[in-house]
């Protein structure tokens, strides 16, 4: 953990009718200095909507050769590569190499996070898919963050609802295809 890291924690209850997942779990992220809340809850709900067995936090931005949320089977093997943010073409092709499966959640404008790896190679791009969500909905529920925090995330038809803290917010989870 960071020196100066913040511990967030936060009491979840999912339930994923698309995917047909249901759980609740108790999450402790430390948020790195240099980490702004909307990242840091983006990474919270990048694990929430890729929750399964094996899933787990990296290092976070410190880590420069993982990413923020990876999904690992019973044998340690990387299945599932999951960015947060803006990451580079690079990292994109190490992760869809290694892992069966890579995605992305951003909290920044789509059309700008794709436009960054045109003309780059990316290992099976195609197959990779950014998910974004509607306009001011991370700003919004940053705004009601705490150290301690309570959250229901409900997703059915890709939309989201997202009780924090007593705050009722929802947006749609907008994929995005990209080509290299």
């Amino acid at each position: 953990m960071a020196t100066g890291a913040t511990i967030h924690t936060f009491d979840v209850q999912l339930a994923d009718v698309d995917r047909g997942v249901y759980d609740d779990f108790t999450l402790r992220l430390a948020r790195h200095p240099s980490e702004t809340d909307t990242y840091m809850l983006t990474r919270l709900l990048a694990y929430c909507l890729e929750y399964e067995e094996g899933i787990a936090f990296t290092e976070g931005i410190a880590a420069t050769d993982e990413p923020a949320v990876l999904v690992r089977d019973l044998t340690g093997r990387v299945t599932a590569w999951i960015e947060v943010g803006a990451p580079d073409a690079a990292r994109l092709h190490f992760g869809s190499k290694l892992a069966d499966r890579t995605v992305i959640y951003t909290h920044r404008d789509p059309a700008k996070v794709i436009a960054q790896w045109a003309g780059k190679t990316i290992h099976q791009a195609d197959a990779i898919v950014l998910h974004s969500f509607d306009a001011g909905f991370l700003d919004e529920a940053s705004a009601a963050l705490a150290r301690r925090n309570t959250m229901t995330v409900s997703v059915t038809e890709q939309q989201l609802y997202l009780e924090l803290n007593g705050t009722h917010l929802s947006s749609g989870v907008h994929d995005h295809a990209i080509q290299s």
